[in-house]
């Protein structure tokens, strides 16, 4: 049966070429600044095994997991119970054993333990592969996405915080895009739980204020009071999160020792950066929570100064991730940029180089058989030169030729005739001026500075 509208699913998208070429540029200068850093790439599975991923990102991140059936026939070993009284998460261990990657940070976890002797630690890792998440599609938001991490583990160095910043700092400026990079520490969140009283409360108080740049602190207040917050301790928790000054903070928390040990950790981090120029702001906000359940330190994430497409990158410290597949008292520390919304900002405020518009920069035109030979034999030059080389297949419909080479914004046109071919010459033309003069392929090598 023919498909007579055929879509991709919802929450991803195809790239034409000119989007690939500039989404490159966003993955080049990111690499770029990794590398500089120290850091080295590396690439895990698109899928891991359901056991790897689960119990991870808390309970929402779980619901959001994208599941893969078993090889063959799924049903044949499907618990019969769940699947007779319709219990999906009965059912789904029995069916899928596999799942997409929710994140690259655990499969890194995953990584690290099963290849630990082979590892010199602290190991600096970069990984830029796809993601997936069954979230609803939104501005900014899809169902299959690339991430550009960034993580050191083996180490609990405060002074790889104070890089991570310096990192989000180099890209972002490199990229034109004026952001804020937000910092707080989960133990500070802890600190301010135990100042109001609910301890005990502490993943579901963190869940419920990662939403106040989503929700209004009186849609906040209603979700911490049905997770069993009472009402007045909702409202100093927000009342302890509108502090901007650390020190102000720090004496709203002093009973708490852990809530005091991340606001020395934050202070220490000030400290590195200290003789730092930053070209983007950096701002120390209280409120930031980080939803996923593995972090236990420093917590970091950047927003755009002038946009509305929310995050672009996040991340933070977690102590304790690589313990639940056998290797404790291993420290790590990370960050990521959400390349897809990074990509749809600077499309929206042209902030792309032009000359990235083409991939091509000389196009061979030809007007018979001979000159088409003569034609490709040149291209093999420019090629063998680095130039990016094209040449129409057809020959002789000068028209159609050029009607291609103004369709595909190409930069200069090469033109072969009998007259060139006879003389060992090629009539170049700038498509963007219009001039036109005669060269030998030497000299037009010359035009790209080979």
């Amino acid at each position: 049966m023919a498909i007579t509208n055929p879509q991709t699913p919802k929450g991803t998208r195809d790239f034409l070429p000119k989007e690939v070429i500039r989404r490159n540029y966003i993955f080049n200068a990111i690499r770029n600044v990794f590398e500089q850093f120290g850091f080295f790439p590396i690439e895990t599975p698109s899928f891991e095994n359901l056991e790897t991923l689960t119990g991870k990102y808390g309970e929402e991140g779980d619901r959001l997991l994208f599941k893969v059936l078993n090889s063959g026939d799924f049903l044949a070993k499907a618990d019969r119970e769940a699947l007779q009284n319709l219990n999906s998460i009965a059912l789904t261990p029995s069916i899928a054993k596999k799942g997409l990657r929710y994140d690259l940070t655990v499969p890194f976890a995953r990584f690290v333990v099963q290849h630990q002797n082979e590892l010199v630690f602290p190991f600096k890792r970069y990984q830029i592969q796809q993601v997936w998440r069954a979230d609803r599609p939104q501005k900014g938001r899809y169902q299959e996405f690339y991430q550009c991490d960034v993580d050191v583990i083996g180490s609990d160095s405060l002074m790889y915080e104070a890089e991570l910043i310096q990192i989000y700092d180099a890209v972002f400026a490199k990229l034109g895009i004026e952001v804020k990079i937000l910092l707080n520490n989960r133990k500070i969140l802890v600190g301010i739980a135990e100042a109001c009283h609910i301890g005990d409360k502490f993943v579901q108080m963190t869940i419920a204020i990662d939403k106040l740049d989503k929700m209004s602190e009186e849609s906040v207040i209603v979700e911490m009071t049905e997770k069993g917050i009472q009402e007045k301790n909702a409202k100093k928790i927000l009342e302890l999160l509108r502090t901007e000054s650390i020190e102000e903070l720090a004496e709203a928390i002093k009973d708490s020792e852990t809530g005091l040990k991340g606001v020395e950790e934050i202070k220490k981090v000030y400290d590195y950066l200290e003789s730092t120029e930053l070209k983007n702001a950096l701002v120390f906000d209280p409120a930031l929570a980080r939803g996923l359940n593995y972090y236990t330190g420093c917590i970091f994430e950047v927003k755009a100064s002038q946009a509305g497409l929310g995050s672009l990158g996040g991340g933070g410290r977690y102590d304790d991730l690589t313990a639940v597949f056998g290797k404790p008292d291993t420290s790590g520390v990370g960050i990521s940029f959400g390349a897809e919304r990074i990509f749809d900002l600077m499309l929206e405020k042209s902030l792309f180089p032009d000359e990235l518009i083409t991939g091509i920069q000389v196009l061979f035109i030809a007007f018979d058989e001979l000159t088409h030979l003569y034609a490709f034999k040149q291209a093999g030059k420019l090629r063998k030169s680095s130039i990016k080389t094209d040449i129409y297949p057809e020959y002789g419909k000068m028209k159609k030729q050029m009607k291609f080479a103004n369709a595909i914004q190409v930069p200069y046109l090469a033109i072969v005739g009998d007259e060139e071919m006879q003389t060992n010459t090629i009539s170049v033309k700038n498509m963007v001026s219009g001039e036109q003069s005669r060269m030998s392929i030497d000299e037009l090598i010359s035009l790209f500075g080979k």
